[in-house]
C-alpha cells in the first residue's frame, strides 16, 4: 500500500515553525499510540476467544470489526479460520479466495486456502496455493512442509495408478506404503 499523500499546509514561519512541528510529532505519535493498544486488543481478543473454543463469540467479535473495516487483511484472515474450525468450509475458501485476489502478496491465505483443497482431495489446486505462497514468501517453513504433504500425495496417486496398471512391479508396493503412511498427516494452516 501506497503511503498517503500529505494533506497541503502553511507553514508557520521561523521558530513558530518548530514549535508547530513538535506539536503535531507529538499529536500524531499520541494518537498512534492510543489506537494502537485497541486495535491490538481486537486481534487479542478473538485469537483467545477462538483457542478457548468460543468459537460463535470469536467469529461475533470478528465480525463486528470488519463491520467498521471491511478490508482489514487480519481480521478477515482470522474469520477464514474461524470459519474453517466451524466447519463453515465453504464460506471460509471464499474468504481466502478473496484475500489472495485483494492482497497477492500475502503467503498465509493461500497455504491456508491449499489446506482445504487438500482436504476435499483437489491435490493440484492445493499445489498451485502453495507454490504462490512461497514465491511470495521463500522461508515460510509451514508452506514448505505442506507443498511436501501435498506431493507425497501427488506420488502416492501416481505409484497407486502404476500399480493399478502394472500389479507385478514389485518395487511400487513399498513406495506406495511409505508414502501412504506420510500421507496420513493432513496439511497444517
Amino acid at each position: 500500500m501506497s503511503p498517503a499523500r500529505p494533506l497541503p499546509c502553511r507553514q508557520p514561519p521561523g521558530d513558530l515553525r518548530a514549535a508547530w512541528m513538535a506539536l503535531l510529532t507529538s499529536l500524531v505519535g499520541a494518537l498512534l499510540i492510543a489506537a494502537a493498544p485497541a486495535r491490538a486488543d481486537e486481534y487479542t481478543e478473538v485469537n483467545r476467544l477462538s483457542r478457548n473454543g468460543q468459537l460463535q463469540q470469536a467469529l461475533a467479535r470478528a465480525e463486528a470489526h470488519l463491520s467498521s473495516k471491511p478490508r482489514d487483511p487480519q481480521m478477515r484472515f482470522m474469520r477464514a479460520g474461524i470459519l474453517a474450525e466451524l466447519d463453515r468450509k465453504d464460506e471460509a475458501e471464499k474468504m481466502l479466495v478473496a484475500l489472495t485476489q485483494d492482497y497477492p502478496e500475502l503467503p498465509e491465505p493461500y497455504n491456508n486456502l491449499a489446506v482445504l483443497l487438500a482436504a476435499r482431495s483437489e491435490l493440484d489446486q492445493a499445489r498451485a496455493a502453495l507454490e504462490m505462497a512461497l514465491r511470495n514468501d521463500s522461508t515460510y517453513a509451514t508452506a514448505h512442509e505442506n507443498l511436501g504433504d501435498v506431493l507425497a500425495q501427488l506420488a502416492a496417486r501416481s505409484y497407486a495408478k502404476a500399480l493399478q496398471l502394472e500389479p507385478s512391479r514389485q518395487r511400487i508396493a513399498p513406495k506406495l506404503e511409505m508414502l501412504r503412511q506420510l500421507g496420513q498427516k493432513p496439511p497444517q494452516p
